[in-house]
């Protein structure tokens, strides 16, 4: 199908983040945009606010007349979250209609573009960010489909005046091997999604897969350390080919150097916090120098970056309360936000809420889950949230608890995790996870923005 005869899209799963994105740049091009999903959410509602029609009733007969029957320039697009026996979804695959996966249709968007792709089990929704907005800022110009709300643009969708596109590429249910690259950078390849890779080997080797399908004359850019071949890699201290050191806080905000045999930049002051952050912006640099950036308008742009909605999000700063909300729901991910808070704040009592995201990866990674999250000082513990799966037998998040050594941990559901704030005040908060847990960050920056 090619892009200049889409008229009409419908999106079963269009409240997903990537879904989202979708609808609004085809609903940008001028296209009939519609769709459904579950529930609706403050996306779904943002979506509406803008002239696209979402329902939330799977049913057949609540499908617009205009997608009733397939014709030329109707496109379907699906994200696998959604159960095989969605009634919508059936109705489309049982009438003729040419159903595509939210990564075929990036795939056929990003075609005949200079594709800068964001590949890694965790630091691809940053760094495509970043990456992005260096391009805005800089006044090159791209157009970008991020896996978060930018809090730059308040939203997961870029529109540019040229050829090039920073995509996202997701690794989950290899929707990455749609796409052929100029530039790919891979920030990690840490066991996740067991399962749909089944273990970490097969992970690997559909990174490896994505690796391969760079164009000609294009570039890897890849995190040192990777089991990956070839390609010009980039660490934090380490002797990568760009190298991000002297990595110092001063005033609340990180600031590294920028050294590789090419350009040095001293001085780099970060918009956002986080070592794991001083590396994606690391990344980002190595990719965007390639496109005859100036050093200086970097610099400028990564001190003006505000980061993606819930990562690494400060939600309340005052004299008394530091609340700060993050995404991570991979024991990696969960070191990186804890380790960079407990640096930023050394002196305050953190409390964590944390919601494991998935039975499936809260047994996988039991172990690591309990160890990272015995860093906190305290922890309130929310039940697991399913996602697509079906409860395990066994698998719960009492599991963790009993894992864990932080004599300060309890499980508590969501209101009585937002009662147990109000009534403790504490000091420094975090919450962490990637199901509904986003759900608590109103009321708990209502609670420490009043006491």
């Amino acid at each position: 199908m090619e892009l200049k005869n889409i008229q009409r899209v419908y999106l079963v799963g269009i409240g997903g983040i990537g879904m989202s994105g979708l609808a609004r740049y085809f609903h940008h091009l001028g296209a009939v945009v519609c769709g459904y999903d579950k529930t609706s959410t403050p996306l779904t509602d943002a979506l509406h606010n803008e002239g696209i029609r979402v329902i939330f009733e799977d049913r057949a007969d609540w499908i617009p007349m205009s997608f009733q029957k397939p014709c030329d320039g109707t496109l379907i697009i699906f994200t696998p979250a959604i159960p095989k026996d969605s009634t919508i979804l059936n109705y489309f695959r049982n009438n003729g209609f040419d159903l595509q996966k939210r990564s075929q249709v990036l795939g056929i968007i990003s075609r005949g573009m200079f594709t800068i792709a964001v590949a890694g089990t965790h630091g691809k929704t940053t760094t495509s960010g970043m990456i992005a907005h260096i391009l805005k800022d800089s006044g090159k110009d791209c157009s970008a489909f991020l896996g978060g709300i930018s809090s730059n643009y308040n939203t997961n969708v870029l529109y540019g005046n040229n050829d090039i596109v920073v995509v996202e590429a997701d690794e989950y249910d290899r929707s990455f091997l749609t796409l052929n690259p100029d530039t790919a950078v891979i920030t990690s390849m840490d066991a996740d999604h067991l399962d749909i890779y089944g273990d970490h080997s097969q992970l690997e080797e559909s990174f490896r897969l994505f690796a391969s399908q760079i164009k000609e004359r294009g570039v890897l850019i890849r995190k040192k350390g990777l089991p990956l071949d070839g390609g010009y890699t980039y660490g934090i201290e380490t002797n990568a080919d760009a190298n991000g050191t002297n990595i110092r806080i001063e005033n609340g905000s990180f600031y590294f150097d920028f050294n590789s045999a090419v350009v040095s930049i001293p001085n780099i002051k970060m918009g956002i916090a986080g070592i794991h952050n001083v590396e994606n912006a690391v990344a980002a640099i190595a990719a965007t120098l390639r496109l005859d950036i100036s050093a200086d308008a970097i610099k400028l742009a990564l001190g003006s970056f505000k980061g993606i909605k819930r990562r690494f999000e400060y939600i309340v700063r005052t004299e008394k309360h530091i609340y700060i909300d993050d995404y991570a729901h991979h024991p990696e991910e969960l070191r990186a936000a804890i380790s960079s808070v407990k640096k930023l704040f050394p002196q305050k009592k953190l409390t964590v809420i944390f919601q494991p995201h998935l039975f499936s990866r809260t047994r996988d990674f039991a172990d690591g889950f309990a160890e990272v999250l015995d860093m906190a000082d305290e922890l309130l513990l929310l039940d697991i949230y399913p996602a697509r799966e079906l409860p395990i037998p066994s698998v719960t998040s009492d599991m963790l608890l009993d894992r864990m050594k932080l004599p300060a941990k309890r499980k508590c559901g969501k209101q009585e995790a937002v009662d147990i704030v109000r009534f403790e005040k504490p000091e420094l908060l975090l919450t962490v996870g990637a199901g509904d847990i986003d759900q608590l960050v109103q009321p708990l920056k209502n609670v420490l923005e009043n006491v």
